[in-house]
């Protein structure tokens, strides 16, 4: 086709699931461009956490949306993504801490989700493997869990397939083409494409994907980290629940073969690409993990990797349309999870579709969620998603 009635740039959670929607509900021309295969970047590398436990309520309505999906997706598609509701702890340390979890779970539960409050007793008598007196409470969503990346995107690629998406991988985006203020077309490494209707995702390349748009988009990339442990002896991996050590940007739940799998990511490390495994930040973090869960300790590795993830400076999505020096570009629609790929991945790519669609989200406020809440520094006027992992504050503009 050298025509669309939409083009998504981007073969990641994002892209892929926003193209499968758009087809689902009627859009006859959907084309996903992909510059290299689908899945390549960190949507087959990430950890797979999803949890509707955050601090805002973009956040947690993102969060249960997207459970609501992947629940459904057996249903709806060939394929399930294969979602674990495993049960989430957001342990707190510190009496401040307790306050704040205190103030989050009430905001969660007049969102509707199911979320309590353990007290220190509750989770030493709660199976969990963690140290007994280690915390002085925690909030608890049953049903909060994990999806495995690969599966996900094997999902996405059977729906995509099944929706008759016209999917070019390897097949670059180029450029913008508009007239008037309005999007009539894309340019790629294998040609042009005439349409109205753009939507731009990409990740940690998503401020790469803007400038090629014309415009800059406040997103970067930071390297995040996982490890799978050797099987663990002293407790299920697959009994005890997910925990976020939310301090020290720890968390974890069940890995493969009876392994425990847990990520971090380093705050004082400068944003970029980097794919490298740091081994001297991973021996620096374990002694915390070991502190929490003594049953880890001395026990080897069975897999570790490092992938670029990608953040925005207040750690909230991007939804809304593409912005120029000369104001909004119609028809453009971009798409960022703000590194909650897992997580929020499909509820974004949803709102992406409701926006292209009919220009409105109706069970998601926006007002803050679009670019023009950042000045021409990158920052932004919002207050950050305070769950989140430690990714830096700045974009590279």
């Amino acid at each position: 086709m050298t025509s669309a009635d939409v083009v998504v740039v981007g073969g990641g959670t994002v892209g892929a699931w926003t193209a499968v929607q758009l087809a689902e509900r009627g859009v006859k021309r959907v084309v996903l461009l992909e510059k290299a295969t689908l899945g390549d970047g960190a949507s087959s590398r990430a950890a797979g956490m999803v949890r509707a436990q955050g601090g805002t309520e973009a956040a947690i309505v993102l969060g249960m949306r997207t459970q609501d999906f992947y629940a459904a997706s057996g249903d709806r598609f060939p394929l399930d993504c294969g979602f674990v509701a495993q049960g989430y702890l957001m342990p707190c340390f510190s009496d401040p801490e307790v306050a704040q979890a205190h103030d989050r779970i009430a905001l969660q539960k007049k969102l509707g989700l199911d979320v309590e409050w353990l007290s220190g007793s509750d989770v030493d008598n709660m199976h969990t493997g963690m140290a007994r007196g280690a915390t002085l409470g925690s909030s608890y969503a049953p049903g909060d869990g994990y999806i495995d990346a690969p599966r996900n995107v094997l999902a996405y690629t059977a729906a995509l397939t099944a929706q008759r998406v016209d999917v070019r991988e390897r097949c670059r985006f180029t450029g913008l083409r508009t007239q008037a203020g309005r999007v009539v077309g894309v340019d790629t490494s294998d040609g042009p494409i005439d349409t109205d209707h753009v939507v731009l995702t990409g990740g940690p390349k998503l401020a790469e994907v803007g400038t090629t748009a014309g415009a800059r988009v406040p997103a970067g990339g930071a390297r995040h980290q996982v490890v799978v442990t050797a099987p663990v002896t002293t407790f299920n991996v697959h009994e005890v629940p997910m925990v976020f050590d939310l301090p020290s940007g720890i968390y974890w739940r069940p890995g493969e073969a009876g392994g425990l799998l847990w990520g971090m990511s380093n705050p004082e490390e400068a944003p970029g690409v980097a794919a490298g495994f740091d081994e001297i930040y991973y021996q620096k973090v374990r002694d915390r993990i070991e502190e929490l869960l003594p049953g880890l300790k001395g026990l080897g590795l069975r897999r570790t990797w490092a992938a670029t993830i990608d953040y925005t400076p207040d750690h909230l999505p991007i939804l809304g349309p593409l912005l120029t020096d000369d104001g909004p570009i119609d028809g453009t629609v971009v798409a960022s999870p703000a590194g909650h790929g897992m997580m929020w991945g499909p509820a974004v790519a949803e709102v992406a579709v409701d926006l292209t669609m009919t220009g409105r989200c109706d069970w998601l406020d926006l007002t803050d969620l679009g670019l023009d809440r950042f000045d021409a520094d990158g920052n932004s006027r919002v207050a950050p998603e305070p769950i989140s992992l430690p990714f830096p504050e700045k974009a590279a503009m």
